[in-house]
């Protein structure tokens, strides 16, 4: 008894040492991690306390430069970015790139999330099932959305008929297609660059979180807000296959640790908050309409955007996926986490 009682004492002992040698053998590695929002988005700070655990976990032997505002590239480039090393963790909005990614566009459905948070917990557990063959030439760290976003602009929009002829700037393609649906004209302009188009004329009406309609300064150029939860966009992180395949174990490990749901939340829930207060303050704004629907009315939009969902499956069922059963699990996903609208 006394023999063991000291073999385990001793294994013990052991164990630390054990740890911090397999730590000592690991390489260091300098990680680039590419976001294309500015450094006033609550992301940035939230991801660079992510990246500074990872480093913290990893005994100092991953470290993470965090990028903001396009410094290593454009946004629509950043799946690409993130495939040819550019760049090592990524930001990804999949809908910059209509088609591409035909199965996680569930997600940027019209009315289909009420609530940023749970959303995210729903959306990321649901897609981690369908990443690796989707976006293949990647490892998925996270998946998540940012809180409902609604209709913007210069003009007030009640019904869907009062989108014929007008210049939209769309938050993804998806809602693209909502666009085209009604007689609207899309222009294409990534976040950074909407304030200039709607400025300019080139746009009349965006698709934007509450937020962050000040983050870029686009309050400056529209009046008129409908007040209710038109869309989400579906977001990625995304790390390069040979940067994580170059990592021992043990940092593989602490990679994995850092893209769990948990971390999701950690990393996103601030910008959650940052655009449901959006919505407060745009309300409290003199020289800003902000305004609800009737019943009638929003029930006339659902109605109206049903041929978006008949489209998201025609392209899941061309890219050779079950469209039935992937909208049936994200929907038990949602019911989850009482995530849906």
């Amino acid at each position: 008894m006394r023999k063991t009682m000291l073999a385990l004492l001793l294994a013990a002992s052991m164990t630390p040492a054990v740890v911090s040698a397999a730590s000592a053998q690991d390489k260091t590695v300098n990680w680039k991690v590419s976001l294309w929002v500015p450094p006033a988005h609550p992301l940035v700070p939230a991801t660079k306390e992510w990246a500074a655990d990872i480093e913290k976990a990893s005994g100092g032997t991953i470290k993470m430069a965090v990028f903001p505002s396009e410094q290593l590239g454009k946004a629509f480039d950043h799946y690409d970015m993130a495939r040819d090393g550019i760049a090592d963790v990524t930001y990804v909005n999949p809908g910059y790139q209509p088609g591409r990614f035909p199965i996680v566009s569930a997600g940027q459905l019209p009315f289909l999330f009420k609530d940023g948070k749970k959303g995210t917990l729903a959306f990321n557990e649901w897609y981690h099932k369908y990443a690796p063959t989707e976006m293949k030439d990647t490892k998925l760290c996270f998946a998540f959305i940012h809180d409902p976003g609604a209709l913007h602009g210069k003009k007030k929009v009640v019904v869907p008929a009062d989108m014929k002829g007008l210049k939209v700037r769309p938050a993804q393609s998806t809602i693209g297609e909502m666009v085209k649906l009604f007689g609207g004209t899309n222009v294409q302009a990534s976040a950074p660059e909407s304030r200039d188009a709607l400025e300019r004329g080139v746009a009349d009406e965006i698709t934007f979180p509450w937020g962050s309609i000040f983050l870029f300064g686009i309050d400056k150029v529209v009046k008129y807000h409908m007040d209710v939860p038109l869309y989400s966009t579906v977001f990625t992180y995304n790390i390069g296959l040979k940067a994580y395949n170059a990592l021992s174990a043990t940092q593989k490990k602490v990679i994995d640790d850092h893209c769990t749901p948990e971390w999701a939340s950690k990393v996103t829930d601030p910008w959650v908050d940052f655009e449901a207060n959006g919505r407060t303050k745009m309300k409290a704004l003199e020289g800003h309409e902000v305004y609800p629907l009737t019943a009638e009315q929003l029930a006339e939009w659902k109605k109206a955007t049903e041929p978006l969902h008949t489209s998201w499956a025609e392209a899941v069922k061309k890219a050779g996926g079950d469209a039935a059963a992937i909208d049936g699990e994200l929907k038990a996903a949602l019911k989850k986490y009482d995530a849906g609208l």
